[in-house]
């Protein structure tokens, strides 16, 4: 059993060297867009959330 365990580990050792990693630029870039694309999906529900509540609202007031 430990055998296994050990060569699973040895094994994922080898599959890491493997991995080309991305450049820092790049992570930041890829960060900012995932940061913007957030923001951008928030407003418009949080712009629909208010909408809505606006509609609703003027529907049970009268």
């Amino acid at each position: 059993m430990f055998r296994k365990i050990k060569d699973w580990f040895i094994d994922m050792k080898a599959e890491f060297k493997k991995v080309v990693w991305p450049k820092f630029a790049k992570v930041r870039q890829n960060t900012f867009i995932v940061i913007l694309f957030v923001i951008i999906v928030g407003a418009i529900i949080w712009i629909l959330d208010w909408l809505f509540n606006l509609g609703f609202t003027a529907l049970l007031t009268k």
